[in-house]
Formats: C-alpha cells, sequence, structure tokens
C-alpha cells in the first residue's frame, strides 16, 4: 500500500468529526470501510493515529502531527488542482447544472464560483433524479446533484459518472403539539393515524421506498397529500397540524415545527453528483464534489438535532 492523497483525506475527516461512524457518512460509505481504509494507514505508518473509545475517536500525539501536515498536503494539492481548473475550464464555456431539491445546491454553487471566478453556470431545478441522468445523457445538461436510496441506485449508461456525496439517514418533521415531538426519536408506527405529505415518484426509488418502510412497520398511512412544493409551504402546513413529513436531516424547523430521527433508522437518502464524463473533465468534477462536500459539511455544523442524531447513532453502534 502506498500513501494516497485520498488516505489523507480521510484522516482531516476523522479528525474533524472526531467518530469513525461520522466520517463514514461525510464520506459517504460505510463505517467499517473507514475503519479498514484507518488500521491499513496506521499498519503503513507503523503507530496508531487515533485512540478508539465509546464517544468517539481522539488523535494521539503522533495522530495530531500526521493530521497536520495531511492538511497541508490536502490543501495544496486542491489549490493545484483549482488553479489548473480555473485556468483551463473557467472560461470556455457554460457549465450547465441540473439539480433535485437538495439544500447542498446553494453551498455548492457559492463554493465553485469561488474556486473557479471565471466560470458560468447556468443551474435548472430538476425534480427528477432519473431525468436528471437523462439530460446528461441527452447532451442537455452537464452535470446533476441528484439522489438514489440504498438498493435502489441510479441507473445510467456507460457516458455517465455517478459519485455518492453522502448517505444520510431521513427524519421526520411534526407539529410541536405532536404527541410524538417530545420524543428522543419517533417510530413510524406512532405515526399510523397521521396524515402525509409525500412528494410524487423521483424516478429514483421515492415514494417507494417510503412506502415500503410503512409496510415493513406495520400500517399503510391513514392519508397521503401528494405535495410538491416550497419548504416554507411545506414546514407551513406541517406547523398548522395538517400532516407530518420525512425530511433532509440537515432541515431547519419552523416555529411550530419540530424534526426528530426516525426510530431504527428506516430511511435513508443519497446524495449523488452526475456528469458527463466527454463534457466534464476529472479536474472539473473533482472540483465541484469537494464543493458539494464542503457544503454538506456546513449544514451539518448549522443542524444540532442531526449532530446530537450522529453522536448518539455511532455511540450506539460501538457498544
Amino acid at each position: 500500500m502506498e500513501l494516497e492523497l485520498r488516505h489523507l483525506r480521510i484522516l482531516c475527516t476523522i479528525a474533524d468529526t472526531l467518530s469513525l461512524g461520522r466520517a463514514a457518512t461525510v464520506l459517504g460509505c460505510s463505517q467499517p470501510a473507514v475503519s479498514s481504509q484507518l488500521m491499513r494507514i496506521e499498519r503503513l505508518l507503523g503507530a496508531d493515529l487515533f485512540v478508539r473509545g465509546n464517544a468517539g475517536v481522539t488523535p494521539t500525539r503522533f495522530g495530531v502531527e500526521v493530521v497536520v501536515r495531511a492538511r497541508e498536503v490536502v490543501a495544496l494539492a486542491d489549490a493545484i488542482g483549482w488553479r489548473s481548473t480555473a485556468e483551463r475550464l473557467g472560461a470556455e464555456r457554460v457549465l450547465r447544472l441540473a439539480a433535485t431539491n437538495t439544500p447542498i445546491l446553494p453551498g455548492l454553487l457559492q463554493r465553485a464560483r469561488a474556486v473557479l471566478p471565471a466560470l458560468t453556470t447556468q443551474v435548472s431545478s430538476v425534480y427528477s433524479s432519473a431525468e436528471i441522468v437523462a439530460l446528461i445523457e441527452g447532451g442537455r445538461q452537464d452535470v446533476g446533484v441528484a439522489v438514489d436510496y440504498p438498493g435502489s441506485e441510479l441507473r445510467h449508461s456507460e457516458a455517465v459518472v455517478r459519485r455518492g456525496i453522502v448517505t444520510e439517514p431521513s427524519f421526520v418533521a411534526l407539529p410541536v403539539g405532536h404527541p410524538a415531538s417530545a420524543r428522543w426519536d419517533v417510530s413510524l408506527l406512532e405515526l399510523a393515524g397521521d396524515a402525509w405529505f409525500l412528494t410524487p415518484d423521483d424516478g429514483a426509488g421515492w415514494p417507494g421506498v417510503c412506502y415500503e418502510a410503512f409496510r415493513a412497520a406495520g400500517f399503510s398511512p391513514a392519508a397521503v397529500h401528494k405535495f410538491l412544493g416550497d419548504r416554507d409551504q411545506l414546514q407551513r402546513m406541517i406547523a398548522d397540524g395538517l400532516g407530518v413529513s420525512v425530511v433532509q436531516a440537515t432541515c431547519k424547523p419552523y416555529p411550530g415545527v419540530v424534526v426528530k430521527p426516525l426510530a431504527g433508522t428506516p430511511l435513508w437518502c443519497r446524495y449523488v453528483l452526475v456528469w458527463h464524463r466527454e463534457r466534464v473533465s476529472d479536474e472539473m468534477a473533482e472540483t465541484l464534489f469537494g464543493a458539494a462536500l464542503a457544503a454538506y459539511e456546513e449544514l451539518i455544523a448549522r443542524a444540532p438535532h442531526f449532530q446530537a442524531w450522529a453522536a448518539r447513532h455511532h455511540r450506539t453502534s460501538r457498544t
């Protein structure tokens, strides 16, 4: 094994999150995969980099030294790649980007523009992830931010490249007066008598995965509102007691709404970066991926309910 840039990124992420589980969430892979990579890196370097414990991990003295050097190398590599991309691609053409309903998009665009100030982006809002793939395959879009679900990955031709940004649990939004609103987490069965706001078919497995979770919990929803609107409107209706909804884990609750984890974590969603391999360079894809990942990390930092879930979930999973 040789130490590669991706290994240094893993070390930096572990040091940032102080948890193998949370690092896996940020990196979009499994906790065993992160643990395995860390052990291989430690064997290569000949010493432990982190001390494992029930509450997470802490860097050893040697680990601190390695992570400091790793950050320097990663920052230098990013700077080289960004400058190269900006000089060679930034002013060549408009980058056409299609994105589904994801909170990652604003931060991604902000960071991409900071890195590539000469690049012009043309953004299209496309609800269906399958349609995003079709638009890229048909030459009408260059890159996209889509979603899929474990066991129901997006399908595409060889012309399209897919890279998972992050896999996150799905939470539920409830009105503050709901009987389950005071609980740490909420089981789906507790919500069997509620009306649900569910968005339409996204071409990637939704809402089928949600109905499967309902069936596994032993019920069919009392009523379903088929809703495709903005988040503000959705949360206002939830606050008014008109129903509950599956929401993204980083969703910021509005007054009158609480966001809770689902007990047992029956639903997961993965954000995916997809692009046409001939129209988007490796450097550009790497820049966009880095911007998307940084945007997601910022969302986590602003979502205390997600941070609390991650700390409790990963602590529990290790005991």
